[in-house]
């Protein structure tokens, strides 16, 4: 049971503010009010993995995922993100909306392991970088890692195209996996180079058991 109705949560989400100067190298796209609240309610509605727990978002940008598990009552979010920019945008939304219990951690995401991050959260929530550009392979970096932080479950988007091997690596690491969700992921012209004011990106949401790891 969540504490929220899905329509509330992403009312809440949608006065979040993002990225003022995105920068490509680090993939910064805001994860959309509407997916975010999809994302979170389903996690805490259907898997009670949210509220009470500790709760990680790996780089958790402007805070759109740490602020849904905050206000669906985790006990205690910490975001994780390298870019300080991006950090300090965190900071402010929290400050203005008056939230607890949730903090922002700048720092590579990659370093974590073998960290007193290890094994300190009941859930990882992300939405990482997909791997594209110069980031190829990206998002199963941050996938393995949050693998080491989580004692319960991790939740992640991945491009629906990496779908068959995404499914062999969790084996690899003895994490049972299943696509939650497919959904359609829109990108809004946010650089010089993109050419459509928008683009749709199929996404998969996937949940990832890792207390047998």
């Amino acid at each position: 049971m969540a504490r929220l109705k899905l329509k509330k949560l992403e009312e809440y989400l949608q006065c979040v503010d993002g990225f003022e100067k995105p920068k490509i190298l680090l993939e910064q796209y805001p994860t959309p009010p509407h997916i975010a609240a999809c994302v979170t309610h389903h996690i805490q509605s259907q898997h009670d993995d949210i509220e009470g727990r500790l709760v990680a978002d790996l780089g958790c940008g402007c805070g759109m995922l740490s602020i849904g598990s905050t206000l669906l009552g985790a006990q205690l979010t910490v975001g994780f993100e390298l870019d300080e920019a991006a950090a300090d945008i965190f900071r402010g939304n929290v400050v203005e909306m008056e939230l607890p219990n949730v903090d922002c951690v700048r720092a590579d995401v990659l370093q974590l392991v073998g960290s007193k991050w290890d094994n300190a959260f009941d859930t990882v929530v992300m939405n990482p970088p997909f791997g594209t550009k110069r980031n190829a392979g990206m998002d199963m970096r941050f996938l393995e890692v949050a693998t080491h932080l989580a004692t319960g479950a991790v939740y992640s988007l991945h491009k629906t195209s990496t779908r068959s091997y995404i499914e062999k690596k969790s084996k690899e690491w003895g994490a049972q996996s299943s696509v939650v969700a497919e959904l359609r992921y829109n990108i809004e012209a946010s650089y010089k180079f993109h050419k459509q004011q928008s683009k749709d990106i199929e996404v998969d949401f996937w949940r990832f058991d890792v207390t047998s790891i």
